[in-house]
């Protein structure tokens, strides 16, 4: 038996190569701050906060970094998968040994279309020291996309794990101000360390900010460049802050369950972001290759009044044809017919853009009427580059969603009269029977037959016939309350479920639909043995010995049954014997 000491470090690694192993069950660990230099984790935070990218101290191939701050969530969730890492391997992975080779700064781009930087550090006396800084987009395009692998690609495992709750964007030149400043703070690092060394103190974890002793940090701070660097930034970190926080989950607050919210909150998020008085929302119907508006703010005509727009037409029709947004600053000046007066806008400044995922335009957002009374311009264009994707991904599952609760409703609709079908009669009179024996409520059930119905088939043909139950499922709808639920049962033979009603309500509702039918002109309805078409309706109400769906059933039907053999065009309510 063998007994063998481990140093930390080595422990610490015999614990990392375990978890390596481990990797296909549990996510893959991203930093061990322990281990980096006392006093530099705060820096980092620091650096990584006032710039808005990320910055990560390693000492190695990663993950796991010493420090990771700032993180784009998309590296995050690259990282610390076991099954998607290797994909970041060639690019951040290798960072440390590029750094180290080159002796500076060195600039790439990953697989996920993000610009980073990688360059050595001296910190105190440890010099086997990188920092991986930016992880950043600086194009709508790189961003478009890495969405579209979430979406639909290699990367659509990820996509559960809220990988666009952090998205970093940039342009090239804050990556460079990013490397200037992290080796002037490396520098006064290594200097603030050496002089507490010398003088055996330990570096205080927020070093440059809460540290006032040492002549030098003192002197740092009071410095004119810093101060300038300083003032300069804060408007731009202002308004990165604003703008991080209007994206930060963008995609959770512009998608619901029910397309119509999702619609609205696209179009409500989207006007916030971009300041805009007016805006609206067109989805393509592919069917017919035409835009219906689903969405509008500050429009003056209601949204079911506007008529759809086919491909070409206007100005929406010909971004959906060309696939290319459209920014115009002044309508005029463009040589574009103005919109009538009495649309009132305030600007003459507009965005058309189109929704695209992969080569299909799938919708149109546009907006107006910029709250500064200025106008649009490639600026904001850039903005909705950022979340048109995140749209997309929304307005898609909206789109799954309406088809969804397309055949849905089909699954338990009657094509030919538009009612209710027999199946969904049996699961909703379950739930008003359960409903009436927990809290004593009342309930009916309609049983209705078309009279004679065989005679005006055989005598007009089924086309016919078919109008005439499409006219009759009409005449019932409109006698009846929202409540309601109208079924066709079967053949010329119709189920009403009242919910909540007695026997005597139910009887008034009875009767209204058969004087409907009655008084209702059909096609051949002279030639019916009765000179008009005409109902006879049964009722069964719920009580003691009628209490379950298949009672009331059989309950109504019997009296129908009498309805016919009285005469028929009446109305009888079941009686037990």
């Amino acid at each position: 038996m063998f007994v063998v000491a481990l140093s930390r470090r080595q422990t610490d690694e015999l614990l990392r190569m375990t978890e390596n192993s481990l990797k296909s069950k549990t996510a893959i660990l991203q930093e061990h701050p322990e281990d980096a230099p006392s006093g530099w984790t705060a820096v980092q935070r620091r650096l990584a906060a006032s710039s808005g990218l990320s910055l990560l101290l390693v000492d190695g191939r990663q993950p796991p970094a010493l420090v990771v701050s700032g993180n784009n969530s998309i590296c995050h969730a690259l990282q610390s998968s076991p099954d998607h890492v290797s994909l970041c391997d060639p690019y951040c992975g290798d960072a440390h040994r590029r750094a180290m080779s080159s002796g500076d700064v060195v600039h790439y781009k990953c697989h996920a279309g993000l610009q980073c930087f990688t360059m050595p550090v001296q910190l105190a006396n440890e010099r086997n020291l990188a920092v991986i800084g930016g992880r950043a987009f600086e194009t709508g395009a790189d961003y478009r996309a890495v969405v579209e692998r979430l979406r639909t690609g290699d990367l659509k495992e990820l996509l559960s794990g809220d990988p666009l709750s952090n998205v970093i964007f940039a342009e090239p030149a804050k990556l460079d101000q990013l490397a200037n400043h992290l080796q002037k703070a490396a520098r006064e690092f290594k200097t603030e360390s050496s002089y507490l060394a010398a003088k055996g103190e330990e570096p205080a974890s927020a070093y440059v900010e809460t540290r006032q002793a040492p002549a030098l940090s003192a002197a740092l701070k009071a410095s004119d460049d810093l101060r300038s660097e300083i003032d300069q930034l804060r408007g731009e970190l202002e308004y990165r802050t604003h703008f991080a926080e209007s994206l930060r989950h963008f995609l959770e607050r512009i998608s619901s369950t029910d397309p119509q919210t999702t619609y609205t909150a696209i179009l409500t998020n989207s006007k916030d972001l971009l300041l805009a008085g007016r805006a609206s929302l067109l989805v393509v119907d592919e069917r017919a290759n035409e835009l219906v508006l689903k969405a509008g703010v500050g429009l003056t005509a209601r949204i079911s009044d506007v008529d759809r727009i086919r491909q070409g037409e206007g100005v929406a029709g010909g971004v959906l044809e060309t696939g290319i947004a459209l920014v115009v600053e002044n309508i005029e000046n463009a040589g574009m017919k103005p919109a009538p007066a009495e649309r009132q806008y305030k600007t003459k400044s507009f965005i058309s853009y189109p929704i695209r995922i992969g080569d299909r335009t799938i919708g149109i957002l546009n907006v107006t009427d910029k709250t500064s009374g200025g106008k649009y311009d490639e600026v904001d264009l850039s903005l909705l580059e950022i979340i048109g994707p995140q749209v997309a991904l929304a307005l898609e599952r909206a789109e799954w969603q309406e088809r969804a609760k397309e055949f849905q409703l089909m699954s338990i609709t009657d094509q030919l009269t538009g009612l209710l079908n027999r199946r969904y009669l049996q699961e909703r009179m379950n739930e008003e029977v359960n409903r009436s024996r927990r809290y004593d409520y009342p309930m009916s059930f309609l049983m209705i037959d078309i009279d004679d119905f065989k005679n005006y088939n055989d005598l007009n043909g089924h086309q016919a016939g078919d109008q005439a139950l499409q006219i009759t499922a009409h005449c019932l709808k409109v006698a009846l309350r929202s409540a309601d639920v109208a079924c066709r049962y079967g053949g010329e033979e119709f189920g009403i479920l009242l919910p909540q009603t007695p026997l005597s309500e139910a009887s008034m509702i009875a009767e209204r639909m058969r004087m409907r039918v009655a008084e209702t002109v059909y096609p051949h309805g002279h030639l019916q043995p009765l000179g008009r078409v005409t109902i006879s309706i049964g009722i069964a109400s719920f009580y003691q010995l009628v209490d379950n769906p298949e009672r009331m059933i059989a309950a109504a039907d019997r009296a129908l049954y009498n309805a016919k053999r009285k005469g028929k065009n009446r109305i009888e309510s079941y009686q037990e014997s």
